[in-house]
């Protein structure tokens, strides 16, 4: 594991050597750079352009990037004219070779652009990297948006499932993989190294990420866990350094509670559902004595929710928040509350209850962190996930986006909010 995370590093600064002196050696317009990549045949000349491609990118000020981007939009585009005649000729003669045909003009030139740039050493990190820009500039400027399509589209395939490799990192990892997780920690902040080791040294903590072949020393995704004595109603005795350590073989149940995804530019790329059964799997196998695997979540989209609530107006802005209260209205939240598309407004329940999980129990003063306060008036939620019927509540979320709750959330959700 050591040897791969090293490799990783040793490949990455060569990458970076090899694009320094690829910037410095090309002159040429991007854009003609572009179109030189995809006429050549040579893979060893190809790669070298990619380089260069890359480099030149890399090397670009802010407008010379939109411009790539522009780049992309109009003329790396499709012809909808030969679109529009290759369905014709299919549709008039549904055979192999008509349908090949109508795949080649379907699919935009800039499509293979990207696919010959990943050929580079340390393309996939350049490209996951460049999507960031693109998704900003495309805030601005919407006809960016078939260039996003693009590149969704090929990190789907790159980072299927079937690619990507679990590891558990403890405090024995390498350094610079420590450091990326207190980087990208988006649930809990890590205040220090203390902090870290307090969530990945004792016996009774786990931290399992998700990594890929061309990006070794990077995780994708990374899910931490307790083990515990039953389900926690809050997040303090987790955290907190006063605690001792459980022996793992007296744990009964195994909480999640703090995910994060650490690559902006793989945004709407899920992994989250393969890691938390993958680590479930582990953990059962492990652990045999866990009964119960549960998430304690936090609540984000709550307090923007309930500032539209007439009956909530006393929640807001208070140190203690009536407890009863909040929980019904949370509840009301979690399984009533509705986006445009009709799935959860909530974006943590959304992950959730994709995942099959159900809404298990909802906790007032769970977070009384400052963030915690502020997005949910402290208020956490368990999820559980209960391995019989992670399917069944999958395929009802899936198909009518059903909400799965206990009989104590549902009971909490039908009380009258003045009650």
């Amino acid at each position: 594991m050591t040897l791969g995370w090293a490799l990783g590093d040793l490949l990455t600064t060569l990458f970076e050597r090899r694009l320094d002196r690829a910037v410095s050696g090309s002159t040429e317009p991007l854009p003609e750079m572009c179109r030189a990549l995809l006429s050549g045949r040579g893979e060893v000349s190809g790669m070298k352009l990619a380089q260069q491609v890359l480099a030149r990118y890399q090397a670009g000020s802010t407008e010379e990037r939109i411009n790539f981007f522009t780049f992309l939009s109009e003329e790396m585009d499709v012809d909808p004219e030969k679109v529009a005649e290759a369905a014709r000729v299919y549709a008039e003669n549904p055979d192999a070779s008509n349908l090949e045909a109508l795949l080649e003009v379907a699919e935009p030139p800039r499509q293979e652009l990207l696919r010959r740039l990943n050929q580079a050493p340390g393309g996939t990190a350049a490209l996951v990297s460049m999507r960031v820009d693109l998704m900003r500039a495309a805030k601005a400027n919407l006809s960016l948006e078939r260039v996003d399509l693009d590149f969704r589209h090929l990190f789907a395939s790159w980072f299927n499932r079937g690619f990507l490799v679990l590891r558990r990192i403890t405090w024995e990892s390498p350094a610079n993989i420590l450091e990326k997780i207190i980087q990208y920690e988006a649930v809990h902040e890590i205040h220090s190294w203390a902090d870290l080791r307090l969530r990945l040294e004792p016996p009774d903590r786990r931290l399992f990420a998700f990594f890929h072949p061309a990006m070794p020393d990077d995780p994708l995704i990374f899910v931490e866990v307790a083990l515990t004595q039953g389900v926690p109603g809050a997040i303090g005795p987790i955290l907190t350094q006063d605690r001792s350590p459980l022996p793992p073989q007296n744990a009964d149940t195994a909480v999640f509670y703090s995910i994060s995804n650490c690559q902006s530019g793989l945004r709407g790329i899920s992994f989250g559902n393969s890691l938390i059964k993958q680590v479930v799997e582990v953990l059962a196998r492990d652990i045999p004595g866990l009964s119960r695997f549960v998430t304690l979540s936090p609540i984000p989209g709550l307090a923007d929710w309930l500032k539209d609530q007439e009956s909530a107006a006393s929640l807001l802005g208070t140190e203690t928040p009536d407890p009863e209260k909040l929980h019904k209205l949370a509840a009301q939240y979690l399984l009533n509350a509705k986006s445009k598309d009709g799935q959860p407004r909530d974006p943590v329940a959304r992950f959730h209850l994709g995942n099959g999980a159900l809404v298990h129990d909802i906790h007032a003063g769970a977070d009384l962190s400052p963030k915690g306060m502020k997005q949910s008036c402290g208020a956490m939620v368990n999820y559980l996930y209960e391995i019989a019927r992670v399917e069944t509540n999958h395929e009802a979320y899936a198909r009518s986006r059903s909400v799965a709750a206990s009989k104590s959330v549902q009971a909490l959700a039908k009380e009258p909010r003045g009650k």
